[in-house]
């Protein structure tokens, strides 16, 4: 092993542990990996930055694009319902349904805004069908995972192995040659959801539930009034400073009969208010002892007694896109900035309820949150939170759907008869999503997921460097003398294993960087054909079903399913198994190894 080998594999496995311990950003992650390959002068600097204009990269942004163009004019969303409504209220059916419109539709946008479009609609019909929805998010999630790889845009990961495939002057795939096997993988999925892995799934009680339950809750909104002596009178919510010194929350304030819910931090009380407030019991005790409240009356958490006064009880989860990860509610000003009260927070299968002003925001977070309901359209139409609610396009979006359709078309048919490479035709989709007024400039640019992009742009020289060092040679050597005396297929399926086990901490596109080059080193030493070996590394890839972290899709459910971190995994380990028995059966027939 030289030098140059043995400093490969060191960045490699500093990465993944990076990746694991989610200490750092993934995109930041990527661009630590980018800069030490160019400082280790394991590539030059034209190698190391060439990430930022590859074709795979402009194809992932392009793609972001117009699935953003779907999502806006309500063609995903009119896709969703349609097939949705046939689903009835039988579980099986509910749980086939789901995971079919949701794989059809992940094969023509990403896998994240696939599940975030068909969320709100899922939890609505969970409701009405009284289905637990930890019984249904889970195949929804995993259902998106699965439809990527029918197609060569239904994931990162499928254009990256088609563009390593490229870079090294190797035949690639069209865009419809992932489908056979694809289907094949996502059918029997769903098969074993339906049979199997139904009976694994939990029951869990989700933040809607936690809202309306006072023995888990341990909470209380009560109705107090400011009296004559109250040192309150005449003081702002900010200075009489019930969150930071008491943790409580002043919810709505009555006045003269007139009810507010719209309060801010300079919102004046007054002697004689009537302030709806959230908090423990020792808590308030102690404020009315102190501040010279008066308990008017005990409200034990019966949240529907405010909605009717104009009050909206709204549940939601952070967006894909959104920016307040790692910051608190009084870091961003939560109740002034959204109107919106926190009443409890979700998160990993426990309740927060006690100082949520300083809790930091995860993704996977659910939200229980108390408001005026004329602010709950523009908390929707943001960009941060994901109401968990069926919503409507506006009319005049949905105007627009037949030009999103049409462009979506156009697009297929530049890459499938015209010829025009992926990129290019991608690209010419963006475009004509923006001229069409589909989306507009600005919002093209927060559809793209630029943790992605600027992930794959910064482990494509990783993947350069252990092409260039012999270090994927290397790799494929060990295996090879560890798989090879059993034959190809033991081959094949060393690298499908080990595709899917380092997809578990990192993103499948990142693994597909890493393991690409690896499967084609193998393929070549065995003179077989390179096809099935790279499928078989993207499939592998693509199961990113034992943890709740292992894929974005997963996380936007754990929340609202109110999930455990191993409920994925109970679930999600015999899935693995089943399609690589699949995926190790239907390859070598459908794609030749010889």
């Amino acid at each position: 092993m030289t030098l140059e080998i043995g400093l490969t594999l060191g960045i490699v496995a500093v990465a993944v542990v990076l990746f694991a311990t989610e200490k750092l950003r993934v995109d930041l992650i990527a661009l630590i990996v980018l800069l030490t390959v160019a400082f280790t002068q394991l590539v030059d600097a034209k190698q190391a930055f060439a990430g930022f204009s590859s074709p795979a990269v402009i194809t992932v942004w392009a793609v972001y694009i117009v699935s953003g163009g779907l999502f806006a004019t309500g063609v995903a969303d009119w896709m969703g319902h349609a097939i949705l409504r046939l689903a009835g209220r039988s579980e099986i059916r509910l749980i086939v349904v789901i995971m079919v419109s949701c794989g059809i539709m992940s094969a023509f946008m990403n896998n994240v805004g696939a599940t975030a479009m068909l969320l709100p609609a899922v939890i609505g019909i969970s409701r009405r069908s009284n289905v637990p929805v930890s019984r249904l998010l889970i195949p929804l999630s995993f259902s998106s995972l699965m439809g990527g790889n029918m197609t060569l845009i239904g994931t990162p990961a499928n254009i990256l192995g088609a563009n390593i495939l490229i870079d090294r002057g190797l035949p690639s795939f069209g865009f419809f040659d992932f489908l056979p096997t694809g289907l094949i993988v996502f059918a029997v999925g769903v098969l074993y959801m339906a049979l199997l892995g139904r009976k694994l799934l939990p029951v869990r009680e989700t933040p809607e539930a936690v809202g309306t339950s006072p023995r888990r809750l341990r909470e209380y909104i009560s109705e107090v009034k400011v009296q004559d002596d109250s040192v309150l009178a005449g003081k702002t919510l900010q200075e009489a400073a019930l969150g930071k010194r008491y943790d409580l929350t002043v919810v709505s304030m009555n006045r003269e009969g007139q009810v507010r819910t719209n309060l801010f931090r300079n919102s004046r009380l007054q002697a004689g208010d009537l302030l709806f407030i959230r908090g423990s019991v020792d808590n308030l005790i102690r404020a009315r002892q102190e501040l010279g409240l008066r308990v008017e009356a005990e409200l034990k958490d019966d949240l529907a007694a405010f909605e009717g006064r104009e009050v909206a009880i709204v549940e939601a989860t952070l967006a894909p896109n959104t920016h307040l990860v790692g910051k608190s509610l009084q870091q961003i000003f939560f109740r002034d900035r959204y109107g919106f009260n926190v009443l409890a927070i979700w998160r990993r299968g426990k309740i927060i309820t006690e100082r949520l002003r300083s809790v930091k925001l995860q993704f996977g977070d659910a939200l229980l949150l108390l408001g005026p309901t004329h602010r709950v359209d523009s908390l929707e139409q943001g960009d941060e939170f994901l109401l968990l609610e069926p919503h409507e396009i506006k009319p005049s979006r949905r105007g627009k759907a037949p030009f999103a359709v049409a462009i979506m078309l156009f697009v297929l048919g530049l890459v499938m008869f015209a010829g025009l490479s992926i990129a290019t035709a991608m690209v010419a989709g963006a475009v004509l999503m923006v001229l069409s007024g589909c989306l507009s400039m600005e919002e093209a640019y927060q559809s793209i997921e630029w943790k992605t992009v600027f992930l794959v742009a910064g482990m494509l020289p990783l993947g350069t460097a252990m092409e260039v060092t012999g270090t994927a040679r290397y790799i494929a050597d060990i295996l090879l003398g560890a798989a090879g005396g059993w034959g190809p297929m033991a081959v094949l399926a060393a690298i499908y294993i080990l595709s899917a086990l380092i997809t578990q901490p990192m993103s499948n596109a990142a693994a597909v960087v890493l393991m690409v080059p690896i499967a084609i080193d193998a393929a070549v030493s065995l003179g077989a054909n390179i096809e099935p070996f790279v499928l078989a590394t993207v499939i592998g890839a693509s199961t990113s079903f034992l943890t709740p972290v292992g894929h974005k899709a997963n996380v936007l459910v754990f929340g609202p399913g109110g999930y455990r971190f191993f409920d994925y995994t109970r679930v999600g380990a015999p899935l693995n198994l089943v399609i690589l028995i699949v995926t190790l059966i239907t390859l070598p027939l459908i794609w030749p190894v010889f």
